[in-house]
């Protein structure tokens, strides 16, 4: 009975982990996903990890409440490494709006509770429908998996000290509006040449009403464009989703130490 009751010392510290890493994490964080889902199937991956964790039973005491800090920190840190970079679609979204007059028109994002724009939106769903497709969503519950071979369970201390994951979480931000500049500058590029013909219309035709005729041009270029760079985009999602697991591991390794 001892091997499968397990140590509800240890349990309650990998349900704390797994946990909140389903606050932050793409996915599985989702408001459309009832809570009592997320913690049942919190409790039930947890009661699975825990007889692949090395760790004996743990003191109820000052170091333990420790403990269960530094795993709350651990899977807020890691699901944030992996939100950090799926943000970029929206990113790419909102620049793509803002170019299309769309801007104006942003909607609550039934998935965050945030306002978040039309274009982004769209394109966030189809990167959501593109990671289940991929089995991605699995990769992501390896990393949780595989985050007590760089932070065992018992180690009370984090290593904030020298400043490398403060670095590189600031790295990781810059790369996130690098891919969406990347991801939005075909339709941004071309719209921008829209502007300058219609600017150049404007000059030339001053009877025309050009913010009539503007919007409705603008918004046709954009959804042709959108319709012939798709397939690019989609390949830069799965670049993104392998960015976003390389991004939680080193994550994991600066935490850790190794």
């Amino acid at each position: 009975m001892e091997e499968i009751i397990p140590d509800f010392s240890v349990l309650l510290l990998i349900i704390v982990r797994v946990s909140t890493f389903f606050i932050t994490v793409p996915l599985f964080s989702h408001r459309t996903l009832p809570a009592m889902h997320r913690i049942g199937f919190a409790v039930l991956l947890s009661w699975t990890m825990y007889y692949t964790v090395d760790a004996g039973p743990l003191e109820i005491d000052g170091e333990y409440f420790l403990l269960i800090l530094k795993e709350a920190l651990v899977g807020l840190l890691i699901g944030l490494a992996a939100y950090i970079m799926i943000a970029a679609i929206q990113i790419a979204g909102g620049l793509i709006d803002f170019q299309m007059g769309f801007a104006i028109a942003n909607v609550i994002d039934p998935q965050t509770g945030a306002q978040s724009p039309l274009m982004g939106q769209y394109l966030y769903m189809f990167a959501l429908l593109l990671l289940l497709a991929l089995n991605g969503h699995h990769l992501i519950l390896d990393g949780i998996f595989y985050s007590y071979q760089y932070i065992p369970v018992d180690q009370v201390s984090l290593h904030f000290g020298n400043g490398s994951l403060a670095g590189y979480v600031s790295r990781a931000f810059t790369s996130m509006f690098l891919i969406a500049f990347q991801m939005a500058m075909p339709v941004v590029a071309t719209l921008f040449l829209v502007d300058v013909a219609l600017g150049v219309v404007a000059r030339t035709v001053p009877q025309l009403n050009i913010f009539v005729v503007g919007f409705p041009i603008k918004i046709g270029v954009a959804f042709v464009v959108m319709g012939v760079v798709i397939g690019l985009m989609f390949t830069m999602f799965q670049k993104l989703f392998e960015l976003m697991l390389y991004t939680m591991r080193d994550v994991m390794t600066l935490l850790g130490g190794t």
